[in-house]
């Protein structure tokens, strides 16, 4: 079977369309649709149903694609020991965690890591879902809570609470409650209990709505909810380790906060000896130390914080 054939066949079906496959392949529309008629003849049957809005594989098309899936798996993982097997820093690493943890904490510190390793490019890959290691859907995970998949090398980096925060503005303007039942004067800024996040944090935000909490903003991730604080819209539940970064939260009920969250660094056993994994394993532990010693000095100078 011609493997240029199989290689244009797997970017159709994983575009679900013939003009993204050729702009992923630098082949013109014609030139793709040429190959997949050429492949189905030697074949002598049909791969994809057309559609106005597209292509959809045929039942014998996707037993192809799970095929040609697992090929091109195996030859990212040969392609990445390959490469990783030289001391050098350099290639694509693919990292996925929260979107919280990614867009607040982990993206503003990749500035440090980049000036370090120039030649490292990296796809931040942000969703909720977790993402298979193993089968190279990514090449590093940072996750809130320990990974159960076999064959992953684990590392705990730090742990987190899900708090009570305002902004110094809005305490000025409403006050700060002290009690939860006080929490029925504000407006509870929050993501929803149903919507994807940390279980620890669902569950406060269940307790808190509970309290007879008429006022409720709630958001789909803690990007918008930190968004919805620092704008004085009311009281928001948010990641402790927001703390360092934006100064201007105020802790609010401090011994109201969700049980403690463990954030862990992990990637498959095979990367084990990845410079690429390497470099960023060291960056992370190394701004978490440097996190740790800013929180312990703002502790020393009676800074108030969670």
């Amino acid at each position: 079977m011609d493997w240029d054939k199989l290689r244009i066949f797997h970017s159709v079906a994983d575009a679900g369309s013939l003009t993204q496959a050729g702009d992923q392949l630098h082949l013109s529309q014609s030139a793709v649709s040429r190959q997949i008629s050429a492949l189905e003849e030697s074949l002598n049957t049909t791969l994809f149903h057309r559609h106005a809005r597209g292509l959809i594989l045929t039942e014998q098309g996707e037993l192809l694609f799970d095929a040609t899936r697992s090929i091109m798996t195996r030859l990212e993982r040969a392609t990445a020991r390959i490469r990783d097997s030289k001391d050098e820093y350099f290639g694509k690493l693919r990292i996925t965690t929260t979107i919280g943890f990614g867009s607040l904490w982990l993206a503003p510190r990749l500035p440090h890591f980049f000036s370090k390793y120039p030649d490292i490019n990296i796809d931040l890959i942000l969703e909720e879902r977790l993402l298979d290691l193993p089968m190279r859907e990514a090449d590093v995970a940072i996750r809130m809570k320990e990974p159960s998949q076999a064959a992953l090398i684990r590392k705990r980096l730090m742990k987190m609470h899900m708090c009570l925060y305002a902004s110094r503005e809005y305490i000025k303007l409403n006050g700060k409650p002290d009690s939860v039942d006080d929490l029925q004067n504000h407006r509870l800024v929050c993501q929803n209990p149903e919507s994807a996040q940390v279980e620890a944090g669902a569950r406060l935000v269940t307790k808190l709505i509970s309290s007879n909490i008429t006022s409720i903003l709630s958001v789909n991730n803690y990007y918008g909810v930190l968004q919805g604080v620092l704008h004085n819209m009311g009281i928001g539940v948010l990641p402790n380790y927001l703390v360092q970064d934006f100064p201007g939260l105020v802790p609010v009920l401090p011994e109201t906060r969700s049980r403690e969250v463990p954030v862990y660094l992990a990637y498959p056993e095979e990367l084990r000896n990845s410079m690429r994994i390497s470099a960023f394993r060291d960056f992370v532990q190394n701004e978490i130390i440097s996190y740790r010693q800013t929180m312990r000095n703002r502790l020393e100078q009676g800074a108030e914080f969670t």
